[in-house]
């Protein structure tokens, strides 16, 4: 069947559940989503009718376990049952909270600091998590306030609907998406109905989006891009989204080109590393027949986006149909929902060459002809509704294009705030332009600047500058310094951050993961020798001290940013898994 164009924006009363409620009507048979195997074959399908019968049916069995605004914990490997129990929470105004599941024996598992946080009421999971058959995962999460439901269990799918649930508010908190941890401890932003739908509106603006949309993504649920950009975003509009397990991809990533291949996907979004990955993965024997020319809308973002790394990407896939032009870098962040900054359908992606000292003094003047000079990736405009200003962080006041400061945001895609943090929620989400007016806007954190069009371009994060005898330095400069000096040395796989005595100046110290095919073969000393000389070469400064650790074992956060707070921290307390001889 050829199914309808997707509802007007305004159709829904402002709630995604209710959406998918006149979906599961206007094309009841119509695919919603599809999981894919680990090794990339169909392995279950829903209709939008059955999900809304599924989610309808979970949410009032839900209702009678925990009140309106309690939380619920959604512990799922990636795939149907997560949509279920996230509609069903939304349905049954149970304030979701998803999380990754919790990996055995991890030493930086967040899942206890988010469980002593918003005190949930209800966790749901599978049959088989609450077997055990993913490790013990149950009684790492224990608490005697906390009740368990197996949202696959024939006893939730046979529940009988009862008495029609009160319908949210647009003003009712929809989930809590835990920060990443890249810079600090997480914290549960409050995402209200009428940011999630705001947001999906405003990507349906700039993207365009109909039921012949379909989305393909391996970026896992529990994380913002995942849930929302790919899979809600798919729903909002009316179509196919297809999942595919996070490993799955990490191990053959060529496993998610071959899907947005088989069913045509038109738009997916990945981190940069993501689309590294697929060239330094690929094989001609293995995209023999690959179709890549219905993939409109390829969004980098979530992490430092490279335009090497667009660059090796369009080249590389251009053989199988692929458009440069389809490639869309992207800037969000969970306390805007997710996106905050996109480039417009069809405009494709902008470079400039940024003049190096005069970056290290906030001024983002393009190098001269001949000169070096570091790469910056344009990350798109405001989207509908929104505003982005450039803020100094110093004294508040509004920068003029071309300088770099703070980027600050406001528009109807900002979350409420965080969970039961009134001190967080006050710095970050209420924060005045001086001499300005009254209106609240959100300090990102992240440095970058606006150009004369007014695209943002993204360039670090505030607290993460390193400051060396007065001059800033970028950690993601000096890392992509160090990971092009040396063959064996992995991409996306170093920190570079500062420490300093208590009475002494920023100390430089890096640390840096090996190739695994490279680590016995390598004299440590010889790469470390060429990382230092790299660093004083192209940044003038001495590193105070170089690791070389075991490939796998930089900390990082679960949509791939490397976690340079937690790597100091470890380098502090002697715990990196150091190579041998490094």
């Amino acid at each position: 069947m050829n199914p309808p164009a997707g509802l007007p924006p305004e159709t829904g009363d402002g709630l995604l559940s209710e959406r998918l409620r006149q979906y599961a009507v206007a094309q009841p048979e119509a695919r919603a989503y599809v999981l894919l195997s680990e090794r990339g074959h169909q392995e279950a399908a829903i209709s939008f009718a059955g999900l809304h019968a599924r989610a309808t049916g979970l949410a009032h069995r839900m209702a009678g376990q925990a009140g309106v605004g309690e939380r619920a914990l959604l512990l799922f490997p990636t795939g149907i049952d997560f949509v279920v129990a996230f509609f069903a929470c939304l349905i049954a105004r149970i304030i979701a909270v998803p999380m990754m599941l919790p990996r055995r024996q991890s030493t930086r598992d967040a899942s206890a600091s988010i469980l002593a946080d918003c005190a949930p009421r209800l966790a749901l999971t599978t049959s088989e998590v609450l077997a055990g058959r993913r490790g013990d995962i149950v009684s790492r999460l224990q608490s005697p306030d906390l009740t368990w439901l197996a949202v696959d269990s024939a006893a939730l799918g046979a529940a009988a609907a009862g008495a029609e649930l009160a319908r949210a508010g647009p003003d009712d908190i929809a989930f809590l998406q835990y920060t990443s941890g890249s810079t600090a401890v997480p914290k549960g932003v409050m995402v209200r109905h009428r940011n999630l739908i705001a947001n999906l509106e405003m990507s349906r603006a700039a993207f365009g989006g109909s039921a012949h949309s379909t989305c393909v993504s391996w970026v896992p649920l529990f994380h913002d891009m995942g849930l929302v950009f790919n899979a809600m975003r798919a729903t909002y509009v009316g179509a196919l989204c297809v999942l595919l397990p996070p490993a799955a991809f990490l191990q053959r990533p060529w496993l998610w080109l071959r899907a947005i291949h088989e069913y045509r996907g038109e738009i997916a979004a990945a981190p940069n590393f993501a689309y590294d990955l697929c060239v330094d993965r690929y094989r001609p024997e293995t995209a023999a027949g690959l179709d890549l020319s219905g993939w409109r809308f390829a969004l980098n973002g979530a992490e430092p986006i490279r335009a090497a790394t667009l660059q090796r990407f369009a080249e590389t896939f251009a053989p199988h149909g692929f458009e440069p032009s389809a490639l869309y870098p992207a800037y969000g962040l969970a306390e805007a929902t997710v996106m905050a900054a996109a480039g417009n359908r069809g405009g494709g992606w902008s470079v400039r060459r940024l003049d190096r000292a005069a970056l290290q003094q906030g001024d983002a003047r393009s190098a001269e002809p001949g000169e070096g000079g570091r790469l910056a990736v344009g990350c798109g405009r405001a989207l509908a509704g929104e505003r982005i200003a450039i803020v100094s962080p110093e004294d508040c006041r509004r920068l003029a294009p071309d300088q770099v400061g703070e980027i600050w945001l406001s528009g109807p895609h900002i979350a409420k705030g965080y969970w039961g943090n009134s001190a967080a929620t006050r710095a970050a989400f209420r924060a005045r332009i001086a001499g300005e007016d009254d209106t609240p806007w959100l300090r990102t954190g992240d440095l970058g600047f606006l150009d004369q069009t007014g695209e943002l371009f993204v360039t670090g994060r505030l607290k993460e500058v390193i400051i060396i005898r007065g001059v800033n330095h970028y950690p993601q400069d000096i890392e992509n310094t160090v990971q092009n000096c040396h063959p064996a040395l992995r991409r996306d796989g170093g920190a570079a951050f500062a420490v300093a005595d208590e009475n002494g100046p920023e100390r430089l110290i890096v640390v840096q993961e090996v190739e695994r095919t490279e680590r016995h073969r390598i004299e440590p000393a010889k790469v470390i020798g060429a990382i230092r000389e790299a660093i004083v070469t192209e940044h003038e400064i001495a590193p105070a001290q170089i690791l070389l650790l075991r490939p796998g074992s930089l900390p990082k956060t679960t949509s791939g940013k490397i976690q340079r707070g937690v790597a100091a921290q470890m380098w502090r307390d002697g715990a990196l898994t150091l190579l041998d001889g490094g």
